[in-house]
């Protein structure tokens, strides 16, 4: 079967259980997508380019519960086999001595991580246009972005170069690229997936989760990532659920609050919801306006704390322990150190770092309040469809402003997802829908987005195959 790199991972893992393909093949579908296609897409920075012998190799592992279905791994997790240099030209060339927990339960699991996706560099904005290796291409279409800094894994999953994917998110990065390539995005709540050898951007913020062709797959996913990990202390000690056990329950009788209907800046996508709405009507799911903090008043928080985080997290790299020197930091970085380093300095901490933080207090007892009554708060992903490529160059807070709607959940640290919801005739540029839960609540997440996904019909991979 020629068309394996196409399948979805429930779909691989049926197979690969009915015997109707091999490992083998489903890898050999993958890679020969990524010869063929990476070049003009710049998805994959580092890749297998050759299969591994089949002999007991460790990277064939098909005798796991991933059964040897290739992933592609954001270039910000530790991965000994394959280069890792966070798409900065500082770590150019660097194999760490030692792995990410993430890919560690990946390869225990069996998966074949068959490469390292593309991203902005440091995981530095929305756009993947930050790279030091140059910019990913849209799979939906090779004129706009693919949105960031996840935007190389994005790409690989709707481009089919690979089964599913990981990424990860401070504020946005999973669920905003996977906004403008139509598919599943995940962002877990704070400390339910290690960040244990993930290159750090925002150490109060960093969240890695899965970015799949559907809801299933993401549930599939997020059962290997999540766990309490002895080298991470912002770990949580909760017992990871079955996430799958929440595909086949009804989304009937959840209470839902829309966020952000009266928006200016919405105003003009918002007609395109009115379908997904209909939907969760007759899911018999019951969708009030609610009124919360304006997500605008994100923009210049996260601004403060993630700066503040990344002037401290890129300190290490003086080019005395890690590849080349500090001139080699990107445009991009350089200033988010220099905010960073002013925002913490003597006599301005107080009136910026600090007084962030006790706004995003108040951000997150917003939350708490809105999940007094609502089981779930929805609204659009991203404020519209994906730009051209180059036009992030006009915005000097491009990233913030694309992930607006996103900054307010990821400052409270709880668990979101991005489903497709419409794709536009002309451009072929889908829209997705933000779902958020209240925090360690995925399982929830999950139930209405797979519910929604199943109604609405317009999930490609669940349309070409069964």
């Amino acid at each position: 079967m020629s068309d394996l790199n196409k399948l979805t991972l429930k779909q691989a893992l049926t197979g690969l259980a009915n015997k109707k393909f091999s490992a083998r093949e489903v890898q050999s579908a993958v890679l020969e997508q990524i010869k063929s296609k990476n070049d003009d897409l710049n998805i994959y920075l580092d890749y297998h380019q050759e299969l591994p012998v089949e002999d007991g190799a460790e990277l064939f592992n098909s005798s796991g519960l991933l059964s040897g279905i290739p992933i592609a791994v954001k270039d910000n997790y530790l991965t000994k086999d394959l280069v890792t240099t966070a798409a900065s030209n500082v770590l150019r060339g660097y194999r760490p001595q030692y792995e990410s927990t993430v890919i560690g339960k990946m390869r225990k699991a069996g998966a074949y991580l068959i490469g390292k996706t593309n991203m902005d560099a440091w995981a530095h904005g929305s756009s993947t246009e930050t790279s030091d290796f140059g910019p990913v291409k849209n799979p939906r279409n090779p004129d706009y972005m693919p949105g960031g800094s996840s935007g190389g894994s994005a790409a690989a999953v709707a481009a089919d170069l690979c089964i599913a994917a990981l990424g990860t998110e401070t504020a946005g990065s999973i669920r905003q690229p996977s906004a403008w390539t139509g598919l599943v995005g995940l962002k877990p709540t704070y400390g339910r997936v290690s960040r244990y050898g993930i290159v750090a951007m925002g150490s109060s913020l960093d969240s890695p989760g899965p970015m799949t062709k559907t809801v299933e797959d993401a549930a599939i996913l997020l059962n290997f990532m999540a766990g309490r990990d002895a080298c991470d202390s912002t770990t949580s000690p909760l017992p990871v659920e079955d996430y799958t056990s929440y595909l086949d329950q009804p989304a009937s009788g959840l209470k839902i609050g829309l966020m952000y209907s009266d928006m200016e800046e919405l105003k003009d996508i918002w007609p395109l919801y009115k379908p997904a709405l209909a939907v969760l009507a007759d899911l018999g799911v019951k969708v009030e306006p609610v009124k919360s903090m304006d997500p605008r008043y994100a923009i210049p928080l996260y601004a403060v704390i993630q700066r503040g985080e990344v002037s401290s997290n890129l300190a290490r790299y003086d080019g005395y322990r890690y590849g080349q020197g500090r001139d080699q930091m990107g445009a991009e970085a350089k200033r988010r150190i220099m905010i960073g380093t002013y925002t913490l300095s003597k006599g301005y901490e107080a009136k910026t770092y600090v007084k962030a933080q006790q706004v995003r207090t108040m951000f997150i007892q917003d939350f708490d309040k809105l999940f007094t009554e609502y089981d779930l708060l929805i609204a659009p992903t991203s404020p519209g469809f994906a730009l051209k490529l180059g036009e992030s160059a006009k915005y000097p807070y491009f990233g913030e402003l694309m992930d607006m709607l996103l900054e307010p959940s990821s400052m409270a640290g709880l668990p979101g997802i991005n489903v497709p919801v419409h794709f536009d005739q002309e451009t072929n540029l889908p829209l997705g829908l933000n779902i958020v839960a209240p925090a360690f609540k995925e399982g929830r997440l999950i139930q209405l987005a797979n519910a929604f996904e199943k109604a609405a019909g317009i999930n490609q991979w669940l349309k070409g195959q069964e």
